[in-house]
């Protein structure tokens, strides 16, 4: 009789373990909590962009979340013309833009803004975010986030790397050189704009620099489809203070975003999220700033869905896919008159890539994989621009998140 008493209470304290263990994980496990899948645009990386946020309530503990990112930039030198002169505008927007040819070097009889740009480096993004519970329906994030310019050889560098992704070319899809990667030197860093402005933004091999800190507040709302449809929903507002010498500037933003949870007898989970923001880049610059993009707005819409297999210790394996649509940075009207130059003779294509694709919305898609355990998530993933603007052409990163409280 002692005997059953012994085995029963152990049994009780045993099935209580695990019990908790997998109430910790899937406290971790909260809806679609991706790692941060901002790309390493040459632009974007000096402004706080807006990470979409399709968890379901806020963290139960307090959170950290450490994150390093690498991708490859790439555009050949291209210079562009804006004429000043509405008659003149007019008579180029009526030829495609590589047929246009005005005369431009006469500032008095053809006025016309000049700008200049060249980028070769692989980019390197850390980021560290805390992540604070306010009560049962908000939540504060605190992150900080830093660059580094290097020219992404191997090993540290090895998937985005310039002898990574030209032996893809080269044997697999894309051709000889199709971007001209060769033609300027593989493993370089070439990283020059010269602004309308007659401002010049230049960074070097190894160059380090904190692009800013961002306070991000989410209101998580309840709901009675919370429980009878799986249906969630949270805002954010954003506030976010550039910090690097080329942009100290305050940007705020909001975004809204809807989650469906549909779970499975078979330990299966889907989930699926949409959500959208909106971000005032520069509404206070604290000196000179340069030109990125004289749109003022930033809007994205993003689009989820993940499958999650949870194990009978509480852990899950997740596999995820994300789309990302973010709008142009220059105004689209000045690409109907502008003219670019560069040197298409021995680059196959894509020497206009530099200035053409700031009048064109950013498209992505990020594959993610996260693994989460009682106490960490590690989430890895890969990010492909499909239309080949190559900003960035290839991007990676990997995530470790962790409770701060037990």
């Amino acid at each position: 009789m002692m005997l059953k008493k012994g085995l029963f209470i152990v049994f009780c304290i045993y099935n209580h373990f695990v019990i908790a263990q997998q109430k910790d994980s899937l406290s971790i496990k909260n809806g679609i909590d991706n790692p941060t899948l901002l790309a390493t645009h040459h632009f974007g990386i000096f402004s706080s962009r807006i990470n979409q946020n399709f968890k379901l309530s806020p963290p139960k503990k307090p959170t950290l979340d450490i994150s390093s990112i690498s991708g490859n930039n790439f555009h050949p030198f291209v210079e562009g013309y804006f004429p000043k002169d509405p008659a003149v505008r007019e008579a180029q927007s009526k030829l495609i833009w590589y047929s246009r040819n005005f005369n431009f070097i006469d500032q008095e009889t053809t006025p016309a803004d000049y700008l200049n740009i060249i980028i070769d480096a692989v980019i390197k993004e850390f980021r560290l975010r805390v992540n604070l519970p306010l009560g049962k329906k908000h939540e504060l994030g605190v992150t900080l986030r830093s660059y580094l310019i290097t020219k992404g050889k191997n090993p540290f560098s090895f998937f985005t790397g310039d002898e990574t992704i030209e032996w893809f070319h080269s044997n697999i899809q894309g051709g000889e050189d199709p971007f001209g990667r060769r033609f300027y030197g593989l493993n370089q860093v070439h990283f020059n704009y010269l602004d309308k402005n007659g401002n010049t933004l230049e960074l070097n091999n190894n160059d380090f620099f904190i692009g800013g800190i961002e306070l991000n507040h989410f209101y998580y709302p309840t709901l009675s489809i919370n429980k009878t449809r799986n249906i969630f929903f949270n805002l954010g507002s954003h506030l976010g203070v550039n910090t690097s010498k080329f942009n100290s500037s305050l940007d705020i933003g909001v975004s809204a975003n809807v989650i469906k949870k549909i779970k499975f007898k078979n330990s299966y989970e889907l989930d699926i999220g949409i959500g959208g923001n909106l971000l005032r880049k520069n509404l206070i610059d604290f000196k000179k700033v340069i030109d990125l993009g004289n749109n003022p707005f930033l809007a994205t819409f993003e689009g989820d869905i993940e499958i999650t297999k949870y194990t009978k210790k509480g852990h899950f394996n997740a596999f995820g896919i994300n789309y990302n649509l973010q709008s142009r940075y220059n105004k689209k009207e000045e690409a109907s008159y502008y003219q670019l130059l560069g040197n298409w003779e021995d680059i196959k294509g894509g020497w206009q890539h530099g200035v053409s694709t700031l009048y064109k919305t950013q498209t992505n898609w990020s594959f993610i994989y996260s693994y989460g355990h009682p106490n960490y998530k590690i989430s890895i993933y890969f990010k492909e621009d499909f239309l080949i603007t190559n900003a960035p052409d290839f991007q990676t990163g990997v995530s470790l998140k962790i409770p701060l409280s037990k």
